[in-house]
């Protein structure tokens, strides 16, 4: 099974490629992650998981929408508590250049962050710009479930992040750009998940809307940048998402199912599902 831990499957909807896109997910078996930008796209992303059993919707608000969610943090408290991870979070001071948005960003990232803690939560981490920031404030909650998205900053800071446990995802950046192809060379392989940051993500390198089947792209490339057989990537990261969800208190029976199946060696130990109805 693929595994696309880091796509926006909202997004479709607006290029109207959504019905085809949940039916390629489905039909290739990809599970994917689908992390929220704000509250709109979370319950997208809840319905898209109705129809297609391998959609698995997160809720986090995006560092660039940080300044609508300022100083009403309330309003985000019901999804927070019912999404078993939290992401996509974060702070960008690359993309984003207006520094007056700063104080907002880490608001609502600090939020997260405190309810991540409080609920043992896994997240799924924008460090653009700010990397060094972002793992220090990682290291004052106490955070080491950690999935750092298409990581592309300092070497000394990877290095870090990795002796402190986090899980990578590399993406199509890896097969173009000489620097992100050096960082997925360092990421162990026990800690690596594949990515395509679909569909916008993408659109540099595809011309056009990044669509499902580009995971097995991101794998072959992968494989090619580490030695490895494509075969191999697929398996170690499926391995890895195992063995990051173990335990996992909030993953939600159906995903068990199709992570652990009836004969994982995880299954017996996996504990109740604790989350919520939508």
């Amino acid at each position: 099974m693929f595994i696309d831990a880091h796509a926006h499957v909202d997004r479709y909807d607006i290029d109207g490629l959504l019905d085809f896109v949940l039916a390629e997910i489905d039909q290739r078996r990809i599970l994917t992650i689908s992390n929220a930008m704000d509250l709109p796209s979370y319950h997208s992303n809840l319905e898209s998981a109705e129809r297609c059993r391998f959609v698995l919707p997160i809720f986090g608000v995006h560092p660039w929408n940080a300044p609508q969610y300022a100083g009403r943090l309330d309003d985000l408290r019901a999804a927070t508590e019912q999404s078993p991870m939290i992401g996509e979070i974060g702070l960008d001071h690359f993309f984003v250049e207006d520094p007056s948005t700063y104080p907002a960003q880490r608001e609502v990232f600090e939020y997260f962050l405190e309810a991540a803690k409080a609920q043992d939560k896994i997240v799924h981490l924008h460090t653009k710009g700010a990397e060094a920031e972002i793992l220090a404030l990682l290291d004052r909650y106490d955070l080491r479930r950690v999935i750092v998205h298409w990581y592309s900053g300092p070497l000394d800071v990877l290095r870090e992040m990795i002796d402190r446990g986090f899980y990578f995802t590399a993406g199509i950046e890896a097969l173009h750009e000489a620097h992100v192809r050096e960082i997925a060379r360092e990421i162990p392989s026990e800690r690596l998940l594949t990515e395509t940051d679909n569909p916008g993500g993408p659109k540099a390198y595809v011309g056009g809307p990044g669509m499902p089947g580009l995971i097995q792209d991101v794998v072959r490339g992968l494989a090619e940048i580490r030695g490895v057989t494509a075969k191999a990537i697929e398996r170690s990261v499926e391995e890895n998402l195992r063995a990051l969800l173990h335990h996992d208190q909030w993953l939600p029976d159906t995903y068990k199912a199709l992570l652990y199946g009836t004969s994982s060696r995880y299954t017996s130990a996996a504990p109740t599902c604790r989350h919520p109805t939508p």
